[in-house]
């Protein structure tokens, strides 16, 4: 009697959680995170559990191989919702069919080789493996795609891991004893419907908090991105540096700051959408040159940052001059003119620097040298004007356009400008 209570509450959880989720995911409309599959896996164990109660006991009938089949349909649901909320492409219905037909086939297959224990043996065996991949696959997230979500990926899997234990305790018990060990009411099945019960409790509820975890993550991210390029902001950089600087002896950054020449020329000649286009291309050129692990960002107009880490002089010389040349060299399709366009960049040095706080004066030492490169003649590198910062001679101080102020400078499609710096 108690354990037909248990599934009672067991199935009165499921449901309400199954509406749960399927409310949530139309909230969330173009990103549900899983939501969707969590909600039917939900509803597919909770009639699973239905169907238990009105069969009674272990029978051999079309409703007990429905119930088999959405037992183990389930687990398999919030696999695939699981993939889904770290943004993985899974299917559902495909797999979720393939696997139902092939798991009816299967029972009616060892229920007439094998008999009626063999196959809840079955049933037993295989929902212990999927639970046990479900664990696998926890503990490889761990290490890789959910490192931010840790502590609550090892609570999950301790979770998961009861489920495999109990199963495959059933599945042992079964093959030893038969159908008896299905007995609603012995010491075992009371305990694993009180440990599932809970995990219905528990588990959902859960679900829930990593989705919020996650939109807020997510939104953190947007405040600290620039909208249009999704490079890092003012706010956005100085988050990453605060983590970069909090680390263990962590070595100086250079910064260098770039600004796309005569973007203004670009915008009154060629209109504000194909300064939009030259904006998300300089992005893009940066974005693909910098290294892994240096912060790239827009703060604002045509002003682009790298923040180089963990490198020195000569190799921030390298990185700006593959920038450099990296726009110059490309051209930019916009629509509406007949042929591509072609800017270029000219690039401001900071001195080394080794904390947060010290980013402004970053900023400000590389825009004075940005300014003497717009002075001295565009699409260079500047150094900063100071005795500590000694690149590498064999690297060269690159400036392979040392054209005077009055030379014309190439804008576009083969336009020249002679506006002054």
């Amino acid at each position: 009697m108690v354990a037909t209570i248990l599934v009672g509450m067991l199935c009165a959880h499921l449901l309400c959680f199954a509406l749960m989720f399927l409310l949530i995911s139309k909230r969330l409309q173009g990103k549900r995170m899983g939501m969707d599959f969590f909600a039917l896996g939900s509803l597919l164990l909770g009639f699973a559990y239905v169907l238990q109660l009105a069969e009674g006991g272990p029978a051999w009938s079309v409703m007990s191989v429905v119930n088999h089949t959405l037992t183990l349909a389930a687990p398999i649901a919030y696999w695939l919702g699981s993939m889904r909320f770290f943004g993985y492409a899974a299917p559902l219905w495909r797999p979720l069919i393939a696997f139902s037909v092939v798991y009816v086939l299967a029972q009616v297959l060892v229920q007439w080789s094998l008999g009626q224990a063999a196959r809840y043996a079955m049933l037993a065996g295989i929902s212990s493996l999927l639970f046990l991949g479900m664990t696998l696959t926890i503990i490889y997230g761990v290490r890789t795609f959910a490192k931010d979500l840790y502590a609550e990926m090892v609570i999950f899997a301790l979770l998961i891991s009861g489920i495999c234990v109990l199963n495959a305790m059933k599945f042992m018990k079964i093959l030893d004893g038969g159908l008896e060990a299905l007995d609603m009411d012995s010491s075992f099945q009371m305990a694993f419907y009180i440990y599932m019960s809970s995990l219905a409790t528990v588990i959902p509820p859960s679900i829930v908090w990593l989705v919020l975890r996650r939109l807020t993550d997510d939104l953190r991210d947007m405040a600290g991105r620039d909208p249009m390029t999704q490079l890092l902001n003012r706010r956005g950089l100085s988050e990453a540096l605060k983590v970069f600087f909090n680390t263990r002896n962590p070595a100086p950054a250079h910064l260098l700051l770039m600004d796309v020449d005569h973007f203004k020329h670009i915008n009154d000649t060629y209109g504000h959408q194909a300064g939009d286009t030259v904006l998300c291309h300089v992005a893009d050129v940066v974005r693909n040159t910098a290294r892994h692990g240096d912060l790239t960002g827009r703060i604002g107009g045509e002003e682009f940052v790298v923040i180089c880490l963990d490198t020195d002089s000569a190799g921030v010389m390298r990185l700006a001059e593959r920038v450099r040349a990296g726009i110059e060299e490309q051209a930019i399709d916009v629509a509406g003119t007949q042929h591509p366009l072609r800017c270029t960049v000219t690039i401001g040095v900071s001195r080394p620097f080794a904390s947060t706080q010290a980013l402004e004066g970053a900023m400000r030492d590389a825009d004075a040298a940005l300014y003497r490169g717009k002075e001295a003649g565009r699409n260079r590198i500047e150094l900063p004007r100071t005795p500590h910062f000694h690149p590498d001679p064999h690297a060269g101080r690159a400036t392979p356009c040392q054209r005077t102020p009055s030379e014309p400078a190439v804008l576009s499609d083969g336009s020249a400008t002679h506006q002054q710096p």
